[in-house]
């Protein structure tokens, strides 16, 4: 099974920005409930599309560069990357069928 990968503030670059795949970063903290929620779900969208979309997880606390820079505000959010640039934006935990419909673009 293939859950998110972490990234930091230190492997963004390598592992989102220049990678060729279609990337959805989880912008998460520890303390957040919703992000606690949502994480299973990614690590099985994760599991189930990992020939068509990668799902890394940068924690806020950790790596404040990143989020500073995407103007992460509230948590959990979710961006989609392609080619190093924001295709997609989706804030807030949301259950499963819900995520797939707002990934449907890059899952068919």
């Amino acid at each position: 099974m293939s859950t998110a990968l972490d990234v930091t503030d230190a492997t963004f670059t390598d592992e989102v920005l220049n990678s060729e795949d279609t990337i959805m970063v989880d912008f998460w903290a520890e303390w957040c409930g919703p992000c606690r929620a949502v994480s299973p779900i990614l690590d099985q969208i994760a599991s189930e599309h990992s020939s068509k979309i990668k799902i890394v997880k940068l924690n806020v606390d950790d790596n404040p560069q990143i989020a500073m820079k995407y103007q992460i505000t509230s948590i959990p959010a979710m961006k989609v990357f392609k080619g190093g640039e924001v295709v997609k934006t989706i804030i807030g935990a949301k259950p499963k069928p819900a995520i797939e419909a707002d990934l449907a673009e890059f899952l068919a």
